[in-house]
């Protein structure tokens, strides 16, 4: 059975990372520019994972020093809505590089959901960390399976994130639709965990690194816990889809996690676009890669990243040419 699973290692207190935005030096060789990333929202991991790439490429710059790479890159990770919407903002050209769950890339290039913005030409450049499904609900809602959701109040994500489209896939699987629900919210990651505790709703879902500040939020400061999910619908999805596989959040996670919470996941990734220059998507490469160690170190969800894992779990679209140009320089493939 697939299954990922989250090791001591990657459940201490999540590091603050800051965006770096130094610009690059005037001694640069070329000319500078530009790139963006899609991330989600500023409390989730995927903000981290954005701006963390942002410090290694900055870091690599030369900025008036003897050594560094002088790519002129200059590099921004604003918070955005998340997975399906960096797709779309990728192929329309409005972002360079983002964030997104390993399903809708799949979907994404193969044009197998509506869900998400059809794009052939969007591109793998590496996956991250794994990404369990959190259905997280209010101390005392009585929610034991996603079906205990029915009646209830539920935020089922803002339109354009990974979240909303896992939560969709559930309903969809299970029979569900938002009639089901007494409410059906469309919070953002940044507001859902303090609705939970202000009893505005009773449950939310959310797809997200462990551990995460957001959820903590909920479950250490208001008495939440994470449901398990593994009836019929979910063994489905993961033995239907490659992009899936069954995780473990252990115990110890939160105060409200006393025993491993089994549930299914995905990873997340970061792509591109084919139209995207070869040359930058190959120094962003390079400075992930070659300062893995210093980005493992930015949140304890990168804790186990390994090059040689990085390059193909959860890819499903093509390589961009940048990134299997280091791949393949560096032994990699």
């Amino acid at each position: 059975m697939k299954k990922f699973r989250f090791t001591a290692a990657a459940l201490a207190a999540a590091a603050v990372v800051g965006a770096s935005l130094g610009a690059v030096g005037d001694a640069v060789a070329q000319e500078r520019q530009f790139i963006s990333i899609g991330t989600g929202g500023p409390t989730g991991v995927y903000f981290v994972v954005g701006n963390s790439v942002c410090r290694m490429v900055h870091k690599e710059a030369a900025e008036g020093r003897k050594k560094g790479r002088k790519h002129g890159i200059r590099c921004a990770a604003p918070s955005t809505g998340g997975s399906t919407y960096n797709i779309g903002q990728i192929c329309q050209g409005e972002l360079e590089f983002g964030v997104a769950q390993s399903d809708w890339q799949f979907h994404a290039v193969n044009g197998s959901s509506e869900k998400v913005t059809n794009c052939p030409g969007l591109r793998a450049v590496f996956s991250v960390h794994p990404e369990p499904f959190h259905l997280i609900a209010g101390d005392g809602a009585n929610i034991n399976s996603f079906t205990d959701t029915k009646g209830k109040r539920v935020n089922i994500g803002n339109p354009g994130s990974g979240q909303r489209g896992t939560t969709e896939v559930l309903m969809d699987g299970y029979g569900m639709s938002t009639d089901d629900f007494a409410v059906a919210t469309e919070l953002t990651s940044t507001e859902q965990s303090q609705a939970l505790c202000d009893g505005k709703i009773d449950a939310y879902g959310y797809t997200v690194g462990v551990p995460n500040a957001g959820v903590a939020v909920a479950t250490d400061g208001c008495g939440a816990y994470i449901v398990n999910l593994t009836g019929d619908v979910e063994q489905k999805l993961v033995a239907d889809n490659p992009f899936y596989a069954f995780a473990t959040i252990p115990a110890g996670t939160y105060k409200t996690t006393g025993e491993d919470v089994t549930t299914f996941g995905v990873m997340a990734t970061f792509v591109s676009h084919e139209n995207v220059a070869e040359d930058v998507v190959y120094e962003v490469v390079r400075a992930v890669m070659e300062n893995i160690d210093d980005f493992r170190s930015l949140h304890p969800a990168f804790a186990n990243l390994n090059p040689a894992n990085m390059i193909k779990d959860g890819l499903s679209a093509p390589l961009h040419p940048g990134a299997e140009k280091y791949y393949k320089e560096n032994g990699l493939m």
